[in-house]
């Protein structure tokens, strides 16, 4: 099957040179990992970026059957920020590559079990003065321990939190990091 690249661009003129840059590197990723599906490139420029190194943004994600892996770079040329995402996705696409062979207690492996994500792009705004929802995401949520959590977290590139099925406790959990590297769990309970 081959992969399809998807490419998107957010305040950038997208350029036949660019394009084809992006579409030829990206191309290759199916290199290092033979099932992917679909490679989403999204490119933007932020303007009110707050350092001017952070000014373009590329991320790349890669989706395939149980999987789903993205990186993010940010420089101050985008086919620099480009250039230092395509590392970083071959690095993440090694290590789910070395990882997913460990099986689940249940004897579906953590690559079956992973979350597939469907994005609503669509924003919902009524009146200017109301936050403003520009993102909704929908996703199956799959029952993993907390070790599986941390690992599809950094796979996925989330840097802040991750949502999760408890498998032990059957609970809707939150795990985060922490300022000092560590990872924190937060298990709501109803009042």
């Amino acid at each position: 099957m081959a992969m399809e690249v998807k490419l998107f661009v957010r305040d950038l003129k997208l350029t036949e040179k660019l394009h084809d840059y992006v579409e030829n590197k990206v191309s290759k990723l199916d290199r290092y990992i033979n099932n992917i599906n679909e490679a989403r490139v999204d490119l933007a420029h932020v303007k009110s970026a707050r350092d001017a190194n952070d000014r373009y943004v590329a991320q790349v994600t890669i989706r395939g059957k149980g999987f789903i892996l993205r990186a993010e770079e940010r420089s101050d040329d985008i086919v620099t920020a480009i250039d230092a995402a395509l590392p970083k996705i071959q690095r993440r696409i090694e290590r789910y590559k070395g990882k997913h062979h460990i099986h689940r207690g249940d004897g579906v492996s953590a690559a079956d079990a992973t979350m597939e994500f469907s994005e609503d792009m669509d924003g919902v705004a009524d009146v200017d003065t109301d936050p403003e929802i520009v993102r909704r995401k929908h996703f199956i949520l799959t029952p993993m321990d907390e070790m599986e959590a941390i690992e599809q977290m950094e796979l996925l590139g989330h840097e802040d939190f991750f949502l999760f099925l408890n498998a032990h406790s059957g609970q809707i959990n939150v795990l985060y990091k922490r300022r000092d590297g560590k990872y924190g769990v937060i298990e709501p309970e109803i009042a």
